[in-house]
């Protein structure tokens, strides 16, 4: 993967992924315009959209009503610089007509230990739990 990133001006940076332009941007009480999102929250939109699009695939190859789907993160930040992330829950929030509490929990586990490359990066450095919400009770 080659990424060019390109200033803009102030704290504005662009990159051209795929045809998709991105801006990041810090808060204005930083010297930023706030043009954009700040780089690391980028990082669990990164993390959603690639656990959730692993489960989703994994889920419609068994056969799995899926009626509504989210994926939330709660991230902790260290104290100190670098503020990086110490630890992530990210919980799965899935409702549908007779989904299979094993196939969802099978799905998840797929995605978090085989398949989804930034769960693989951030896991050595960063403390990673899960929740499943399915139907509106918590699986164990």
């Amino acid at each position: 993967m080659k990424l060019t990133t390109r200033w803009l001006d102030g704290m504005a940076f662009e990159s051209e992924l795929g045809g998709h332009k991105i801006v990041v941007d810090a808060h204005r009480e930083v010297g930023g315009s706030d043009r954009g999102p700040s780089p690391k929250p980028l990082l669990l939109v990164a993390l959603a959209g690639c656990t959730g699009m692993d489960v989703i695939s994994i889920l419609r190859k068994m056969r799995q009503n899926v009626e509504s789907f989210e994926v939330r993160t709660l991230a902790e930040e260290a104290r100190e610089h670098p503020k990086k992330y110490t630890a992530v829950r990210v919980t799965y929030v899935l409702n549908g007509p007779n989904l299979d509490s094993d196939k969802v929990s099978k799905a998840v586990s797929l995605s978090e230990e085989r398949y989804c490359g930034v769960f693989a990066t951030l896991r050595p450095g960063v403390e990673m739990t899960r929740t499943i919400i399915l139907n509106g009770d918590e699986l164990d």
